[in-house]
């Protein structure tokens, strides 16, 4: 639902995930709502093989509406699972939980 950056924190130089929401879909209320609820469903994920992301900030700025998130270092689940030729049972187990099954 929107475009996401890697950007730098320059108050505190450090690395963060910027995701921008689109202005064409930032003038839509049910867009921003959900937008708004997909930075309270990123905070409440609790999983062992989900990265603890913490949202810094939700803001708008020059008619830019914003998210400003942790960035985590590393490979997307569509490059582990394209990029490796990983096995379908290490998967399903990484994806499980079970976490004998990881690298």
């Amino acid at each position: 639902m929107g475009e996401v950056y890697l950007a730098e924190d320059t108050r505190v130089h450090r690395k963060v995930a910027l995701k921008i929401l689109p202005t064409e879909l930032a003038a839509n209320k049910d867009r921003m709502r959900r937008f708004e609820q997909e930075a309270q469903a990123a905070a409440a994920l609790n999983h062992p093989n989900i990265a603890h992301t913490h949202t810094y900030e939700i803001g708008e700025s020059g008619g830019i509406n914003f998210m400003a998130m942790e960035f985590v270092e590393g490979v997307t689940l569509g490059e582990k699972i394209h990029g490796e030729r990983t096995e379908l049972k290490k998967l399903l187990n990484v994806i499980n939980g079970d976490t004998n099954e990881r690298e």
